[in-house]
């Protein structure tokens, strides 16, 4: 990361496989980059402390809440948003599709944080049993689903991924 002036850094980064180079504030969070700068809107903002998990992101394979850090933290890494998941023919990857099939979607302002959450569980472990999914989707609130159908899509994704759990 580069100074450009006594307020502004430039930052690289890719944000669903594409570079970008961007002069942000040293206090603006990734949050703010990714819906404000990059027009990313899956990316939501819900309680801006890191608790609700609405702004998960995939920051170099890991889910995180973007809230949480600074854009100038992700100086030379990869950030993977909701928009970056699908396939590029615009089809829904198999995680995107389990949500809807199990009705885990509800009124989707914690889908987008959900389903990345899912996704960098899967794409870490294949196998992912049910206690282990539970865990990875706890820093994700949700106010409608009670969560078993939210659990039950990440299941559904992982056996559609050929991933069952052992």
């Amino acid at each position: 990361m580069q100074e450009v002036s006594g307020m502004l850094n430039i930052v690289h980064m890719t944000v669903n496989g594409k570079e970008v180079e961007l002069a942000v504030d040293p206090r603006e969070s990734l949050l703010e980059t990714l819906r404000n700068r990059l027009g990313l809107t899956s990316v939501k903002k819900g309680c801006e402390v890191g608790e609700c998990g609405a702004c998960t992101v995939i920051y170099n394979g890991e889910a995180v809440t973007s809230c949480l850090m600074l854009a100038g933290q992700v100086e030379g890494g990869s950030v993977i948003t909701l928009e970056g998941v699908g396939r590029e023919n615009g089809e829904l990857d198999e995680i995107q599709q389990a949500f809807v099939e199990a009705g885990a979607v509800q009124c989707g302002y914690c889908t987008p944080g959900m389903i990345l959450s899912a996704k960098a569980l899967l794409d870490r472990n294949p196998k992912a049993g049910h206690e282990e999914i539970r865990r990875a989707m706890s820093g994700n609130l949700c106010r409608c689903t009670g969560y078993s159908k939210i659990i039950q899509a990440v299941e559904m994704a992982r056996d559609a991924k050929g991933g069952a759990a052992v």
